[in-house]
């Protein structure tokens, strides 16, 4: 009987649901799963790195253009000495003069001063030289002595009267004097003329027989008395503030 109770017994513990043992983790229900959120996290991804790889490939799209080193006034041309190539990121909205067409360049003329360190595009030159408004191109024949020395082209330079005809106070008074050009005069016949071109053959240093040609710009207003100045052989430039 004994036996039977204890046996009994021991089937009505058995009977009773099991307790988690003391740390054991309830199983946890299962997660939900969202395709959509990982296709725009894979969608996101190809996104950058589709964009990285356009930067990089724009980045290496370059072309090689025409830079000025010096200044070239309205009128002059491109020469091998004022400008040089750079390599600059390709852009189809800006008309850049790719180096490859520098001999066509050299035929155009500056519509307006192009200062160093300037990118040349198409809209600066022309096939004949544009003038301001009220403004005239004089050609000097000068020899040495009636120029600076290293003068050179956007210079800012006075045309003086010179030559031995100037008149002289006594020449005046009697009414002798040939004051056409206001040779003798303190004043000069243009105050701010801007050099326009000077020949690079001979050199500033070379002393030669022959005369320099050089172009400058002044008011159209001034363009007749430094003509006939000219004419007569009876004009000095002098370098003046500006330069």
């Amino acid at each position: 009987m004994k036996i039977q109770e204890r046996t009994g017994a021991g089937n009505h513990r058995s009977a009773a649901p099991a307790q988690p043992a003391m740390g054991e983790r309830l199983p946890a229900p299962p997660r939900e799963r969202k395709p959509a959120l990982a296709a725009l996290a894979v969608l996101l991804i190809l996104v950058g790195a589709l964009g990285a790889t356009m930067l990089v490939l724009r980045a290496g799209d370059r072309v090689e253009v025409v830079k000025v080193t010096k200044d070239i006034q309205a009128g002059e041309s491109v020469t091998d000495s004022n400008v040089t190539s750079v390599m600059v990121s390709a852009d189809s909205g800006v008309d850049y003069v790719e180096w490859s067409k520098l001999g066509s360049l050299k035929k155009l003329k500056a519509k307006s001063t192009i200062f160093a360190g300037s990118v040349a595009v198409g809209q600066m030159f022309g096939a004949k030289s544009t003038l301001p408004a009220g403004k005239a191109v004089v050609g000097l024949s000068l020899k040495e002595g009636q120029y600076p020395v290293g003068i050179k082209a956007g210079d800012v330079v006075a045309a003086y009267a010179v030559g031995d005809s100037a008149a002289t106070p006594s020449d005046d008074a009697t009414g002798s004097g040939d004051t056409s050009t206001d040779s003798g005069s303190d004043t000069p016949i243009v105050t701010d003329a801007r050099v326009t071109s000077v020949p690079d053959a001979g050199g500033d240093a070379t002393i030669s027989s022959t005369n320099k040609q050089i172009t400058v710009t002044v008011d159209e207003g001034d363009a007749a008395a430094l003509t006939r100045a000219a004419a007569a052989n009876q004009v000095s430039l002098v370098k003046v503030p500006g330069n």
